[in-house]
């Protein structure tokens, strides 16, 4: 079993499904509605749990339905949400539109994540305990650079999902061993289209990088290795929220069980494709069997 603390957001997504996506000033028919536990902080733990890592989750819910079907979610799939908070205001929520072709477009509000500014008390120990620490960016700035900085401390892995992406102060960014963009935001961060220009760039900030691609694959870049491409498996995609964090989650259990670089890619990409092919986030994670099968 390898221990991965989760420091990250926990939203509760509202999901339309819709043939197109409206445009500015459209209103289009939507077909179906769903409330889909997700966050990618909470995404990230139930994929890694899921995946067969023993994690636990840092962060914090509303003192709402939405907090306790959040807890529950991340509970069910074998997180330890002791250290989760619960906030007297109302859970993040995430508005989210998926089309016929599997793409989505998402407005997410902060809530109870927005509180968390930092460490609370214990999250540290449980950090300096854990074999990696996966970080995004839907939690305050702060809080998550108190946690990479936390975790090098005590020389654990920090995997950071650079989402939604911003520019990364170079504090955080020299906490940071493996950064994990997908390709857009691997271009916001450098102005770089190509990934593996963009990872040239990034390996300027980071020890290592594996931007992820969607359907074309994965990419990684370290500065002491050849770069590395991995495809992705061919699947008719239904939903793809959640695939990266399914990915990252799938990945860091891999690499903590030291798998190398390019068996974790592999083993990531093929949970990253089980996900597509049902809706939804959380819902969606493969648990460990069906990703050894495929």
């Amino acid at each position: 079993m390898s221990g991965i603390v989760v420091l990250g957001s926990a939203n509760m997504d509202l999901v339309v499904y819709v043939a197109h996506a409206p445009k500015h000033g459209e209103t289009v028919t939507g077909r179906e509605f769903r409330t889909i536990p997700g966050g990618k902080g909470a995404n990230q733990a139930v994929a890694a749990a899921r995946a067969g890592g023993e994690v636990a989750m840092i962060g914090a819910v509303g003192a709402d339905e939405y907090g306790e079907l959040l807890r529950h979610t991340l509970e069910a799939s074998g997180v330890d949400t002791d250290l989760l908070r619960t906030d007297e205001g109302a859970s993040g929520t995430a508005h989210i539109v998926v089309d016929d072709q599997g793409r989505n477009a998402i407005v997410v509000i902060p809530g109870a994540n927005g509180t968390v500014s930092g460490l609370g008390p214990g999250d540290e120990t449980v950090i300096a305990a854990a074999d990696a620490l996966l970080l995004q960016l839907e939690l305050p700035l702060s809080a998550v650079l108190e946690g990479a900085e936390a975790a090098r401390r005590h020389s654990v892995r920090t995997v950071l999902t650079p989402a939604p992406a911003q520019p990364l102060p170079p504090e955080l960014l020299a906490a940071v061993d493996l950064l994990v963009p997908n390709e857009h935001e691997a271009a916001t961060l450098t102005g770089i289209a190509a990934p593996r220009g963009a990872a040239e760039a990034l390996l300027r900030q980071v020890p290592e990088v594996v931007i992820t691609m969607g359907a074309a694959g994965s990419l990684y870049a370290a500065r002491d290795a050849a770069p590395v491409t991995v495809t992705a498996p061919r699947v008719a995609a239904v939903d793809t929220t959640g695939a990266g964090d399914t990915y990252v989650g799938a990945l860091t259990v891999a690499l903590c069980e030291g798998r190398p670089m390019p068996e974790a890619m592999r083993w990531a990409s093929a949970a990253a494709a089980l996900c597509v092919r049902r809706p939804g986030a959380s819902t969606s994670m493969p648990y460990r069997t069906e990703i050894e099968v495929r």
